[in-house]
């Protein structure tokens, strides 16, 4: 018998080698070169707009906490390993089981002893360098001058320490319970620690390690222990933030016996490394447990239920009152300036006489609605637009402040269709041309806007200024980016605004700005064709050596990559300073760290109509400043940030982090501080709080028998009426000045709250025209607190009054005819001749594609009246007794002739007083009505011959009811 022996495998040859060999480390070269790529064009960015500090401290910052953090893993659990290791017995007698262990892991032993300690480290290194910030900030933090009613700690304690300690606790606990898992592992698979028959063997280097490491994680957790003690300040409890009687004389005591007993048994586990009895640290450890749970659970259960429900207000009076103190400084609400408001509701003639500077200024324009006015009026061709909404701004115009609703004109790509190829999109159509303002307070005969500011080119009174720059490269709207640039005397190839009707001229122009890097060089070149994977970038012909890419063109967007700190107003909005356009953007520091102040959800603060779905990073916060003022140049992009609260600690720390990034506000030229406003977020947080937080003394808060809810809006029913910016003087204030507002109903858990005004908030809004200061009066909240034995209607309940009176509903049923809707304005509520004033504009716009509202009348209410006519004059003066005294801004304007007719003022609370339509009066409005039925009928089923006839019929209704009008 023969055998055969078995092949021997082939082993691979040393081409094969040196081919895979040179493949991998190709791919690891074109994998870095990716990466090197992405960050070099970071490089470039921040560099071009002088903020290149910034993304450096980040690197530096990262690496530096990577570092730290994978040596602070890797180094402890090597050493573990290693001490374990070495420390084992020579001459264990070990179990069949772990000999097979054994001879499964000797093979793979160092890199296990190696890999390890990597692998956790690696996963440190990334937990560390994500806390960076929080790092930093401590190391950079600053002293605030306020401390805590309970410890007397300096505030920056918890704003800028207590974050750090309690990550470093949980970074050296993590380390800790590490190696004492690989400690024991390594212990058990060697013999140093041995189980069987019934019993623990540990040897005596085994028995000092892992006693070592107990204890010092004990110490660790006696740390937190007593960290926790300062956390109960900044923890929401069932109705305050921070701690009350309970947490004062129960749960805080109970956490630091916990943490010297923790320390005790440390010490206990200490001694047992050196003595060898194992049972005092378990004993101790048990007894630790218990007691966490009796003094963590149980005692502050019995102090609640036994004391403080039964007397629950004298004994948490003190610590209502912290709350109250600490969330008002907080929210910086605490300059808040209350009056009481015993409102009129009776409408006389010349009321409004003391109010007449107000009254000129009332908004009628819409700037939610009217935009696709304004698009139709000023897009002149479908690849420009403007924002939905509309902002709001003011102008000095002949020494008068002028109220105005305003957009940029940016592109539109999208509405290139075919044409929308890469030299287009990139090269050709770079830029928005010009910015439209309207006046807020008047119309033209037709409800269309009266412009300051149109047209192409620029014409108006912005454009009117020396060296005004009316072209848009960085906007809400611009494309992902766009190639600019030409050496001098090159032919243009930017379309900078067309000319003519359609197919006329075009205008050229070559962007002569700083506004993005270099891309003149080849190697540039790839960089960028690599980041927006765009092979054009590198060969198109359209690249020359004077070559600028912009991208990363939104102006949040670039606040917020040179300002990472800084948590954005959702409104930025644009305005023309020293004849250049800038978009004005604030900025925002926020804690969730400050002691005893209530916490709010900064989404659902700011959440309404106008801004339905907002996210953030950090949600929860129970403090806010507006520490930084942004302005964005729209020419060249360029960003400046100036310090506009510049006590704020949060700001102080950051500027130690990154400075000379943000200038201080003596830098703020007069034209600039004129267009600065206060912020709408801000003011947003700040009425959420307020609901809650108007009252001044614990007993009020804890009875909460006075807490109020923004309303919702009356034409968006679940969400939120948003503020409104107007030019106004509240009662007290000696003129009118750019303010902000909003009103306040009963608070209601069920949803069906009460429609009633109970207050009225407004914050000057003005930051004054001197450079680099601020107006006294700027950021001061005044609060008319609404006498309830008056009641006054809440703006629910006054646009059911307009929706149910039937003269204006039967108006609206005729503004309605043919393919027309009716679109309801912004209600405002104004603080006017002794009462409150409701002002609401009504559009009517097509039902078609093509959308155009137009104001066609004003609907007004005080107390129980109301009126509604052609003009929002000619409503105040009906309103009030035939003359209101004074005149609103729309009072020289001659409505074009409609259809409607003007009804007297009604009283829809007292439905005996009004005169009734007559009967001839309503059967006319009937023929109208069936007659608009039948035509529709008609059109729809394609009888041209019935449709003729309903529409002569219709007609002759209107006519009738035209006829009948005017004789009433």
């Amino acid at each position: 018998m023969t055998t055969t022996s078995a092949p021997t495998p082939a082993t691979p040859s040393r081409s094969r080698r040196v081919i895979a060999i040179s493949l991998a480390i190709i791919a690891a070269l074109v994998a870095a070169f990716f990466v090197f790529a992405n960050l070099y064009a970071d490089f470039l960015w921040y560099d071009q707009l002088g903020f290149d500090s910034v993304l450096i401290t980040q690197w530096v910052a990262r690496v530096v906490m990577f570092v730290v953090g994978f040596l602070g893993m890797a180094v402890p659990v090597w050493l573990s390993i290693q001490l374990a290791y070495r420390l084992r017995p020579v001459y264990a007698r070990l179990s069949s089981q772990l000999d097979r262990y054994q001879e499964v892991v000797e093979p793979l032993r160092r890199l296990a002893m190696w890999g390890i300690p990597v692998f956790f480290g690696f996963f440190a290194g990334f937990a560390a360098s994500a806390q960076w910030e929080t790092t930093w900030l401590w190391f950079n933090g600053v002293a605030t001058e306020t401390t805590d009613p309970q410890f007397g700690l300096d505030t920056g304690f918890y704003l800028f320490a207590m974050p750090f300690y309690s990550a470093l606790v949980g970074f050296v606990s993590a380390v800790l319970l590490v190696c004492l898992l690989v400690t024991a592992l390594v212990s058990y698979l060697y013999g140093s620690v041995r189980v069987g028959q019934r019993e623990l063997r540990i040897s005596k280097a085994a028995r000092i390690q892992l006693a070592v490491i107990a204890g010092l994680y004990l110490l660790v957790q006696a740390a937190s222990l007593w960290l926790d003690r300062y956390k109960t300040l900044v923890e929401p409890g069932d109705r305050i933030t921070g701690p009350g009687y309970t947490g004062v004389n129960a749960i805080i005591p109970g956490q630091t016996i916990l943490a010297l007993a923790a320390l005790v048994v440390a010490l206990l586990f200490f001694i047992t490394a050196v003595v060898g009895r194992w049972r005092f640290p378990l004993i101790a450890t048990a007894l630790l447990v218990v007691s966490a749970i009796v003094l963590g659970i149980g005692y502050p259960w019995v102090v609640n239920t036994f004391q403080v429900q039964p007397n629950r207000f004298t004994l948490e009076q003190e610590y209502y009152q912290r709350n109250v103190d600490m969330t008002h400084e907080a929210y910086g609400v605490d300059g808040l300036e209350k009056q009481d408001f015993q409102a009129v509701t009776d409408a006389e003639a010349g009321q409004l006489r003391e109010d007449a500077a107000t009254t000129a200024q009332i908004r009628i324009m819409d700037p939610a609605i009217i935009s696709p006015t304004v698009r139709q009026l000023e897009q002149y061709r479908g690849y420009y637009q403007f924002a939905d909404p509309l902002d709001v701004d003011r102008y000095d115009i002949d020494g008068v402040s002028q109220d105005t609703v305003v957009s940029v004109r940016e592109l539109n790509l999208e509405e290139l269709g075919a044409a929308a190829d890469w030299q287009n999109s990139a090269v050709v159509y770079t830029h928005g041309y010009g910015l439209v303002a309207a006046k807020g307070n008047d119309r033209t005969g037709d409800g269309d806007p009266v412009f300051l500011e149109r047209g192409i080119p620029a014409a108006g009174f912005l454009s009117d200024q020396e060296n005004f720059q009316p072209r848009v490269y960085f906007g809400e709207y611009s494309p992902p980016y766009s190639i600019v640039g030409a050496p001098e005397g090159a032919e243009p190839v930017e379309l900078d605004y067309p000319t003519g009707g359609d197919g006329g001229s075009e205008v050229k122009t070559t962007f002569e700005g700083d506004g993005g890097p270099s891309i003149g060089s080849v190697f540039n070149r790839l960089i960028y064709a690599l980041k927006f994977q765009a092979e054009q970038i590198l060969f198109s012909d359209y690249v020359n050596e004077d070559s600028q890419i912009l991208y990363d063109r939104d102006p949040s967007l670039r606040v917020q990559k040179v300002a990472p700190y800084l948590t954005l107003d959702s409104d930025p909005y644009p305005s023309v300073v020293d004849g250049r356009i800038v978009w004005i953007v604030d900025g925002y520091t926020l804690s969730a760290n400050y002691p005893y102040s209530s916490t709010v959800s900064l989404a659902a603060a700011i959440s309404d109509s106008s801004n339905p779905a907002p996210r953030f990073a950090l949600d929860d916060i129970n403090y806010i400043r507006n520490s930084v003022k942004a302005t964005v140049d729209a020419y060249d992009g360029s960003v400046t940030l100036y310090a506009w609260d510049e006590e704020d600690p949060v700001l102080k720390s950051w500027q130690n982090v990154y400075p000379s990034t943000v200038l201080p506000i003596s830098e703020m030229s007069s034209e600039l501080m004129s267009h600065v406003r206060y912020p709408t977020d801000l003011f947003k947080v700040q009425r959420t709080v307020l609901g809650v937080y108007h009252v001044d003394d614990a007993r009020s808060f804890y009875q909460s028998d006075n807490r109020w809810q923004t309303p919702n809006d009356p034409q968006a029913d679940t969400q939120l009426q948003p503020p409104y910016y107007l030019t106004m003087q509240m009662p007290g204030q000696e003129a009118p000045t750019y303010s902000m507002f909003t009103s306040f109903i009963p608070s209601s858990t069920g949803g069906n709250a009460r429609n009633v005004l109970m207050g009225y908030l407004a914050v000057d809004s003005n930051a004054g025209s001197e450079a680099g200061e601020k107006s006294p009066e700027y950021g001061k909240l005044r609060m008319l607190v609404i006498d309830a034995d008056t009641p006054v209607p809440g703006p629910g309940q006054v646009q059911n009054t307009f929706n149910a009176d039937t003269q204006v509903s039967s108006q609206i049923n005729l503004l309605k005819q043919g393919q027309s809707e009716v679109l309801n304005g912004n209600l405002l509520t104004l603080p006017v001749g002794g009462g409150l004033l409701y002002v609401q504009p009504v559009f009517v716009q097509s039902s078609g594609a093509t959308k155009l509202p137009t104001l066609q009348k004003v609907l007004v209410s005080f107390g129980n009246d109301i009126a509604f006519e052609d003009t929002l004059n000619e409503a105040l003066d009906s309103l009030f007794g035939g003359d209101s005294g004074a005149n609103a801004g729309d009072d020289d304007v001659e409505p074009t002739p409609g259809p409607t007719p003007t009804p007297e003022p009604t009283e829809p609370s007292e439905p005996s007083e009004p005169e009734a339509p007559s009967s001839e009066y309503q059967a006319a409005l009937q023929d109208a009505q069936e007659a608009m039925l039948a035509r529709d009928a008609a059109l729809q089923a394609g009888d041209l011959t019935a449709f003729a006839e309903a529409d002569e019929a219709l007609t002759a209704a209107v006519e009738k009811l035209i006829e009948l009008g005017a004789q009433e």
